[in-house]
């Protein structure tokens, strides 16, 4: 008993509010995120971890086992630092580090091979496809000598200018005879 109540209904309290909060930080959490960047076990998600899972162990381990509720908080404590610190180590700083942006530039386009998807006439504009790590991205594009480039052709960017992809006709051969 503490403060008149089991220390199962504690635990259980505990581990109750404290998912709620921890549910609120999965949906709100980026407004806090950054509330303590330099110090990493004063990160939310970790001491949210932490505290549930300490309520967690501490209430199946009064429910099931016969032992001290000293042991059995003790116990809570040492499988939580446990859990947390492999939770942290093992998967939010790989997580944090695995950034991976799709935003893609202009520039970064030029050089890649496309395919055209809407024929390029003579003096207009077509449409090209280049697949990437993105995705499929879709560009406007003119040819850059001036000729005409017909539907499902290989094309190699040469530039891109205010959105639209200068290409030439890519010719595989070639590239392999030169390697």
């Amino acid at each position: 008993m503490l403060f008149g109540f089991p220390l199962t209904t504690i635990y259980l309290t505990v581990l109750i509010v404290i998912g709620s909060i921890t549910v609120l930080f999965l949906l709100f959490g980026d407004m806090v995120d950054g509330a303590a960047e330099g110090i990493p076990f004063v990160d939310p998600a970790v001491i949210l971890a932490f505290i549930s899972i300490t309520a967690a162990s501490g209430y199946i381990l009064e429910q099931f086992t016969n032992l001290s509720s000293v042991l059995i908080f003790v116990l809570a404590l040492i499988l939580s630092a446990i859990f947390t610190g492999l939770l942290y180590f093992f998967l939010l700083i790989p997580l944090r580090s695995a950034e991976v942006s799709l935003v893609y530039t202009d520039a970064s386009l030029e050089g890649q091979v496309g395919k055209v998807i809407v024929p390029i006439p003579l003096d207009g504009f077509g449409e090209i496809v280049i697949e990437s790590v993105n995705g499929i991205i879709a560009k406007r594009a003119t040819s850059y000598q001036g000729e005409e480039i017909p539907y499902n052709t290989p094309v190699l960017i040469i530039e891109v200018k205010e959105g639209t992809a200068f290409v030439s006709a890519y010719n595989k051969g070639f590239s392999e005879q030169t390697n």
